[in-house]
């Protein structure tokens, strides 16, 4: 595989990732605390409708588990194209 067709993988690769975090980003806090938060109000959680606990925390915490989630991924995929540190 020639150094021209890995770089390209490996970019295409990330990007994927990028792109599917900010996908469950937007859809947590954007969907979730906006759209779709008439939907959640019958849903109590932690005393107040779900909803706004995905306004006010949830997308927060969302946010956090995909900093983890990328840094995870992206270290795999250092290691399969060979780019680790």
């Amino acid at each position: 595989m020639s150094d021209r067709t890995s770089s390209n993988a490996y970019w295409q690769a990330n990007l994927r990732i990028i792109w599917i975090c900010l996908a469950i980003w937007a859809l947590v806090s954007y969907g979730f605390a906006i759209i779709l938060r008439p939907l959640l109000s019958g849903i109590r959680i932690g005393g107040t409708d779900l909803g706004f606990w995905f306004a006010q925390q949830g997308a927060i915490l969302v946010f956090i588990v995909l900093i983890f989630f990328y840094a995870a991924r992206m270290n795999k995929l250092d290691r399969d194209h060979g780019v680790d540190e």
